[in-house]
């Protein structure tokens, strides 16, 4: 019975005191119910036999088959019976269970080894077998913690990836929000100072006008007075009277003004504010390309000088022989090759335009590029290149091409390259059409 007691043990939960029930493996390598240790970790996060320590982000136990399957195989054999008594007698034969049916994986008595179903089977005894079921657990629990373990600094990998993805975001958000603002401020400004210009004109201009204003009004009244003067002159019917009242109007002092307005002007207004006031926008644009940093980095093409022919004449003077590709090659054939290949390829740059950007410091990069009147050009930076060609547009990076397209031909291309990347961005540098 000491043997079946100590099987019985093997399929007792600790905190139950009954045969497993789904039982499943604590990351410490002790086996429970999983209602049991659930409700037990909830009271105190401990396991109850070491009393090691269970997080509570490690909730997620892994079923252990082996013991349930032992122990539903014990449920269904003691069914009705003492636990012990089905633990530890063959329920068939009455024997001590003694063996352990490798292939079946399950307890058997000697008599069950010798029955037919069990015909070549290979046995082990109860305690080797329970001794090779725990490493097998042990290493099962092993592997799972070291398992977990990886999951675990993947987990913590990608949590400081996004929080890396996070500081960036925050920090391009604080940096675009911070270069908009200094476009907005620049704006403003530029706004308040075209706007004092139009006031400070406006003001000098209505000055003018103002005092033309104020002249010609005191002629008008003066002009009125004098009428009206004139009219009760003629108001008179005596003739003696009349004439009195004429001789005193005419000694009368004239009126410093002109009554009749001939020598006044009006005063147009010749308010303007230049280019800014049809041109606007483009002018401001052009002020604000001057403070926006950084600037465009420029390139250029590169110009070949022609081969030099004068080191290479007298080289022939002293060749008697036509230079002839038919005829054995004279002490100057060789000469003429040389020479002919530095031709070749000066026309050939001189047919192809190409410039190349190999040496980057790190960080951001643009470049433009005149391409206005080129009709065959490559631009080559680091492993990408971008040629135009019979009227067609390719990239290449790593020897994989691609063609791109441009919605009208640009007069400047743009390029855009971050050092730490592998990415190049082309635009219509005129549009800023992104390719």
């Amino acid at each position: 019975m000491a043997s079946s007691s100590s099987f019985s043990e093997d399929l007792t939960c600790s905190v139950c005191l009954g045969i497993f029930t789904d039982p499943v493996i604590v990351f410490c390598g002790h086996s429970f119910c999983r209602e049991c240790i659930t409700l037990s970790l909830k009271s105190l996060n401990q396991c109850p036999q070491c009393r090691v320590t269970v997080p509570t982000d490690r909730m997620d136990f892994t079923t252990n088959h082996i013991l349930k399957s032992l122990a539903e195989k014990a449920k269904e054999k003691g069914s009705g019976k003492d636990p012990e008594v089905a633990v530890g007698f063959c329920p068939e034969h009455d024997e001590k269970l003694k063996l352990f049916c490798v292939t079946d994986q399950q307890l058997t008595c000697i008599i069950c080894r010798d029955c037919e179903r069990h015909e070549g089977h290979k046995f082990k005894p109860i305690k080797e077998a329970a001794a090779s079921v725990r490493k097998e657990v042990e290493t099962l629990v092993k592997k799972e913690s070291s398992d977990i373990s990886a999951i675990e600094c993947l987990v913590e990998s990608q949590n400081e990836e996004i929080r890396k993805s996070k500081e960036k975001s925050q920090q391009l958000r604080i940096q675009i929000s911070s270069q908009f603002q200094e476009m907005h401020q620049f704006l403003k400004s530029r706004e308040d100072e075209i706007l004092n210009e139009l006031k400070n004109k406006e003001n000098v201009e209505l000055q003018k006008m103002r005092k033309s204003l104020n002249v010609v009004e005191k002629a008008l009244t003066e002009g009125r007075e004098v009428g009206e003067q004139m009219k009760s002159v003629l108001e008179i019917t005596d003739p003696e009277s009349f004439l009195k009242s004429w001789q005193e109007s005419k000694l009368t002092p004239k009126p410093k003004s002109n009554p009749l307005g001939l020598n006044f002007q009006v005063v147009t207004s010749s308010l303007s504010l230049g280019h800014y006031e049809t041109h606007l926008q483009l002018f401001v644009w052009k002020e604000m390309l001057q403070m926006i940093q950084p600037q465009a980095e420029r390139l250029l093409f590169k110009k070949l000088k022609p081969p030099d022919w004068s080191k290479w004449s007298g080289l022939f003077n002293n060749c008697s022989t036509r230079i002839n590709f038919h005829l054995p090659p004279c002490s100057c054939h060789s000469n003429y090759i040389a020479l002919l290949s530095q031709w070749q390829e000066y026309y050939k740059h001189q047919t192809t335009c190409t410039t190349s950007v190999n040496q980057i410091a790190p960080g951001p990069h643009y470049w433009e590029i005149d391409v206005e009147d080129k009709n065959c050009w490559t631009v080559q930076i680091q492993n990408h290149s971008l040629t135009y060609k019979d009227n067609k547009y390719t990239t290449t990076h790593k020897k994989a091409k691609k063609e791109v397209k441009f919605t009208s031909k640009p007069k400047k291309i743009g390029f855009y390259l971050n050092g730490n990347s592998e990415e190049l961005h082309f635009f219509d540098a005129d549009t800023m059409q992104h390719v």
